[in-house]
């Protein structure tokens, strides 16, 4: 796999260590499980596979060198180019000025942008009606452009799956960056549904079987329907793909449920004719990282930090498998430690920022695992870890020492 030029502060000692040895010893990805670090008073455990992926280092090689490419001009980032605070900032603090928020609400009129202009396209892609206004300007928006090649191959296969007269489900979240992009994409060549969950897709299913009225339809999928949706015609053939940071198991399972009233509606016999296999446009990474975070769950913890930006889809969904079973606090960087009696820390349910005291279970000797979303960079889940690692009193030459002896 090719290896990305990132800034060395966003690499880590530690955790490239950690992952080199563990890349070595199962070069074909076959172990999840957790590295297990056993210390005289504390136990980490470290998940296989966290941190930034191809598409994240991908763009953060692009944007650096932009800047390093035009340093005497303006640098603009569509949005936020990934959902980490950490590196948002670093390039803002370079001079790079944002043109939307996340929500898409405009931050710089894109009509006072000239063709000597850099704009970087974000991971998460752009959609058609903004890439027609800054093409519009004149802008060049191929030479920066950081779209992920995992978005794309989303967009291939809603492509190919329109021109096979299958209507496009996009599990996603109507209003993050990457599903509005895909949607904007998806509907030029298909109708287009974007369902958030299981839930969504049952809900669905009372549509497809005719259980409910046409007119409802509109109203329970408000704002995630292409125009014209034709509830008559357009649900008899379909495909589902994702937005690339959701839970991959969900995805499967959204698509499973389908296949399933599929079938019970046309016959085992027909069910190619009414359902596409997409199985082939789930992002590896996210894969991974999710099914490493099922592998900790195999294990007895008492403590779980998930380390990300708070509005970093893939990240949440880390913290959602956890905390079912464990207790679980999802920070942004060493910072939220306060102390070793106090974290801060975000509540994916209510939105909002908590405090928790004695947050460290008093053991003799604690099971704490670690893992961090895709858009966090290693040197910032190594600093939440070295907090660990003054709290427990451990010596780095013996820190190194039971790494090479873990693996």
């Amino acid at each position: 796999m090719k290896q990305f030029q990132i800034p060395k502060y966003y690499r880590s000692p530690i955790i490239s260590h950690i992952k080199l040895l563990r890349k070595e010893n199962d070069r074909r990805k076959k172990d999840f499980s957790p590295t297990r670090l056993e210390f005289k008073n504390v136990t980490f455990l470290i998940s296989r596979h966290f941190g930034f992926c191809f598409g994240v280092e991908n763009a953060i090689e692009i944007a650096y060198k932009a800047l390093s490419d035009n340093p005497n001009k303006q640098i603009y980032l569509l949005s936020q180019m990934i959902h980490n605070p950490i590196v948002n900032d670093d390039l803002t603090q370079r001079g790079v000025k944002f043109l939307q928020d996340t929500s898409g609400n405009s931050l710089i009129n894109i009509k006072k942008l000239n063709k000597n202009d850099i704009v970087l396209i974000p991971a998460f892609g752009v959609s058609i009606e903004t890439e027609a206004k800054l093409k519009n300007q004149d802008i060049d928006i191929k030479t920066y452009n950081t779209t992920c090649p995992f978005v794309e191959k989303v967009w291939k296969r809603s492509k190919k799956l329109g021109e096979d007269k299958h209507t496009i489900i996009i599990h996603g979240k109507k209003n993050h960056e990457e599903s509005k992009a895909t949607f904007s994409r998806s509907l030029q060549n298909a109708p287009t549904l974007i369902i958030k969950d299981l839930k969504d897709a049952k809900k669905l299913s009372d549509f497809i079987n005719g259980n409910n009225k046409k007119e409802d339809f509109f109203e329970v999928f408000k704002g995630c329907y292409s125009k014209g949706f034709n509830i008559t015609t357009d649900l008899n053939k379909i495909g589902v793909v994702n937005q690339t940071t959701m839970l991959a198991s969900e995805t499967q399972a959204i698509t499973e449920y389908l296949k399933k009233v599929m079938m019970e509606k046309y016959g085992i016999e027909n069910i190619n004719d009414h359902i596409a296999d997409t199985r082939d446009t789930l992002c590896y990474a996210t894969n991974d990282n999710q099914s490493s975070t099922y592998a900790m769950l195999n294990n007895e913890v008492d403590l779980a930090i998930v380390v990300g930006g708070y509005n970093s889809s893939n990240t949440s969904h880390l913290v959602e498998l956890l905390e079912n079973k464990i207790h679980t606090f999802f920070i942004k960087s060493e910072d939220e430690i306060i102390s070793k009696q106090e974290i801060q820390h975000f509540d994916i349910h209510e939105k909002k920022i908590l405090r928790t005291l004695n947050f460290i279970p008093e053991k003799t000797k604690p099971v704490i695992a670690f893992t961090s979303g895709a858009s966090c960079p290693d040197s910032v889940i190594e600093n939440v870890i070295r907090k660990f690692i003054d709290f427990y009193n451990i010596d780095e030459k013996c820190l190194f020492e039971i790494i090479n002896q873990s693996i």
